[in-house]
């Protein structure tokens, strides 16, 4: 990749110059603002966000702000720029590549000429230093609530490359787009398969041992048929102290007034932090509500350690005379589905909790166990560390290259 023969002076300091034969005037002059509305707004209801531009509703997980009708809001064709004028100082605009409504509250521009390319134009208005233009030129009492206007919007400097410049940048980011998505989707590959290879070796760890070919027993688990000869069966009430009556629910408001440095766990970890603490203990939380009961998308078992505050939704549990790291691991592994009641809210009550039999090996092997889920462990945060690492190199590549070569800091027609 080399640089363009010739450049000249911007009109956007943060850009500082472009080459010299791209034209450069203010968006008015390229674009003009288009308000035709639907008659019984039947058509495809578009999203329009700073993450993936234009989207339609219907291929997102939105459930709210979905109106009784769509009646008078805004048609929009493709190729349009459409805009979500209130998040606009984040980015929230693209080209749409359908035609659909969007809220009456957004801009819908059309070229008046062909002067872009929609490919180039969708990298062009979504560049970060435009998103800084976008968010100069927006107002409102705070940035949160600022709009930009289309007057505003039409005073914004855009700056225009000759239609085959356009094709050989968009040839070439495209080409890389792929490419940088499938190194992205592999690495992402690896991600879960190490998260899955480290759950399947520590719930083999924590049933049956560090010698999983060793002789068993019937263990009289209905989950868990044949456990080590030497290991006995205990329900979680026997190995546990609940300290559930110790728990103290704080709402939203009341935690505002107590903003501080302690942890404030929910069913599924810390939820936010208050200056005061009900325990300093090293104990096991488990969720006792919400659906991840049932999902199990987020960890369901973990220890916390120090000083930290807990509400109602996570049951407290100290180890009577078990090492916590291996008890922790083993709740953890448990399908809790044939305990847990209600279908719209799972709820897995104390009692049901309590009365659930484990699988207990003597406290000596318990620390083995522990300390081999502790190496597992390492190594699997090690790798995914590396991968998710490289994912962070490889996006912020992307936006280099795509800055690079849409504004012609970069020659990129012939690579």
């Amino acid at each position: 990749m080399r640089a363009y023969p010739a450049y000249k002076k911007s009109a956007l300091k943060w850009l500082g110059q472009i080459p010299e034969n791209w034209e450069e005037k203010k968006a008015k002059w390229f674009l003009r603002e288009v308000d035709e509305r639907s008659e019984g707004g039947a058509e495809e209801l578009l999203s329009v966000s700073h993450i993936t531009g234009v989207t339609p509703r219907s291929e997102k997980d939105i459930n709210m702000f979905l109106a009784e009708s769509y009646e008078g809001y805004k048609l929009c064709n493709p190729d349009d720029l459409v805009i979500n004028t209130m998040w606009a100082w984040m980015g929230a605009m693209g080209i749409s590549k359908h035609r659909g409504i969007v809220s009456s509250s957004y801009g819908v521009y059309r070229q008046r000429k062909d002067h872009f390319l929609p490919g180039y134009l969708d990298y062009l208005s979504r560049l970060p230093g435009f998103v800084y233009e976008y968010g100069r030129r927006s107002k409102g009492i705070t940035s949160s609530r600022a709009r930009m206007y289309p007057e505003d919007f039409f005073e914004v400097p855009l700056f225009c490359p000759p239609i085959h410049v356009q094709q050989g940048i968009l040839r070439t980011l495209n080409s890389c787009q792929e490419r940088i998505r499938e190194f992205i989707a592999k690495k992402k590959q690896e991600i879960g398969l190490l998260k899955e290879h480290r759950a399947a070796s520590i719930t083999q760890l924590v049933t049956r041992g560090l010698n999983p070919t060793g002789p068993t027993k019937p263990s009289n688990i209905f989950w868990l048929p044949r456990v080590p000869t030497n290991w006995r069966t205990r329900r979680i009430k026997h190995e546990f102290l609940c300290l559930d009556h110790k728990r103290v629910p704080l709402s939203a408001s009341e935690r505002e007034k107590l903003k501080g440095d302690y942890d404030y766990y929910g069913a599924s970890g810390v939820i936010d932090r208050v200056d005061r603490y009900l325990f300093d203990d090293e104990l096991l939380l488990l969720a006792e509500d919400g659906a991840n009961l049932t999902l199990r998308n987020l960890p369901l078992a973990l220890v916390a350690r120090g000083k930290f505050w807990v509400n109602n939704h996570a049951h407290v549990l100290k180890p009577r005379t078990g090492n916590i790291t291996y008890l922790a691991a083993l709740l953890e592994s448990i399908d809790y589905s044939p305990w847990v009641t209600g279908a719209a809210q799972p709820k897995l009550t104390q009692d049901r909790l309590l009365a659930v039999e484990l699988p207990v090996p003597l406290r000596k092997e318990q620390d083995q166990i522990a300390a081999s889920i502790r190496e597992i462990d390492t190594q699997t945060t090690s790798l995914q560390t590396s991968a998710e690492h490289q994912i962070t190199k490889m996006e912020e590549y992307r936006t280099a290259l795509i800055s690079a070569a849409v504004t012609g800091k970069i020659d990129v027609r012939n690579t």
